[in-house]
């Protein structure tokens, strides 16, 4: 169960309330984050959420039979909106796009993007400066300068921005210079780096695992939120299956199935879903079709030449005509529901 206690709870009255759940054979975990302050309460004893209900000091109580009890959508129906600041939302009533290059290679690079990005009214780029690539030998960015100049590009145009943190050590120091932090698919299930991102006051991006299932992506923000963030993301960017076609398997069927499971935002990335520029747009719209809040995705100003994923990444042309249809689509979609 989960239990929202008033701010101004005294000391006295909070142990009150963990005794009387602990004589219920419950563990109970405090839980502090940005909005609010949470007693989180597991256990298998039947209990009558009326007679903890009325203790002094509780704002209010919800029973959770998910294993993930701060992200599950059955105590906030309500679904999270987050606020990056200057009228950037990411949430339910809008669809949100954010696009970039896989990789942040230099100054021209970024200028370029950025000027795409202001031209078709997009205020959030991705872009990573740590890459985890497959071969030492790859391109693995520009480390923390390519960051600081990434920041001080986007703040001069009111952009946001969206890069991956690899590594515990790495949150700190960047810290003051991301909007998002995002979690990779290979580091959804690095539980250290989940921890650390609790314990930050910035949004946090949650990519699925490469083979990883829904519900482990929902314990992976569980852990952050737990941790006392509830500034959260999540994102599906395909799976690896027995499929050799694609690079991926865009696994669209998450998306409702998400929706309906936590009241996170949900968004999309296409280009690593399926790998295949051609086919990356098909794939971003029907994504809108199925319930997403917004759509991640790389585009440069010249794919062939990007230092990584120029083959699933769209030219400026290719973006510009993906984000009129997005638009459109998700306006056929409002007007379906």
């Amino acid at each position: 169960m989960i239990i929202q206690l008033d701010p101004s709870i005294t000391e006295a009255a909070q142990a009150t309330i963990e005794a009387h759940i602990k004589a219920l054979k419950y563990k109970v975990t405090d839980v502090k984050t940005q909005r609010a302050h949470y007693l989180v309460a597991i256990g298998k004893a039947d209990v009558d959420l009326r007679t903890i209900g009325q203790l002094p000091g509780i704002l209010d109580i919800h029973q959770v039979s998910d294993d993930y009890q701060l992200v599950s959508r059955k105590w906030r129906v309500r679904p999270t909106v987050l606020d990056l600041g200057d009228g950037v939302r990411v949430g339910e009533g809008s669809l949100t796009l954010a696009a970039g290059p896989c990789s942040i290679e230099n100054e021209q690079q970024m200028e370029s993007i950025m000027q795409h990005l202001l031209d078709n009214d997009v205020r959030i780029m991705r872009g990573g400066v740590f890459k985890p690539r497959s071969s030492p030998y790859s391109f693995r960015g520009l480390g923390m300068e390519g960051l600081k100049l990434f920041h001080q590009m986007a703040r001069a145009r009111g952009i946001k921005i969206v890069t991956e943190v690899m590594q515990v050590s790495q949150v700190e120091e960047m810290h003051d210079y991301v909007d998002v932090f995002q979690v990779g698919a290979r580091n959804t299930q690095n539980f250290n780096l989940l921890d650390a991102l609790g314990g930050v006051d910035k949004p946090v991006l949650i990519k699925r695992g490469i083979s990883g299932t829904i519900e482990e992506l929902l314990s992976s923000a569980e852990y952050v939120f737990s941790g006392g963030n509830e500034k959260l993301t999540l994102c599906e960017r395909g799976i690896r299956t027995f499929e050799t076609a694609s690079r991926n398997t865009l696994d669209l069927n998450a998306v409702p199935i998400l929706k309906e499971k936590t009241h996170l935002p949900v968004i999309v990335d296409p280009s690593h879903g399926i790998g295949i520029r051609d086919y990356v747009p098909s794939m971003a719209l029907a994504a809108v079709m199925a319930g997403a809040d917004g759509i991640i995705y790389e585009a440069h100003e010249k794919p062939e030449e990007a230092a990584s994923d120029g083959a699933q990444t769209l030219n400026f042309q290719e973006s510009a005509r993906l984000i009129r249809n997005l638009r459109k689509v998700y306006q056929l979609r409002q007007e379906l529901e």
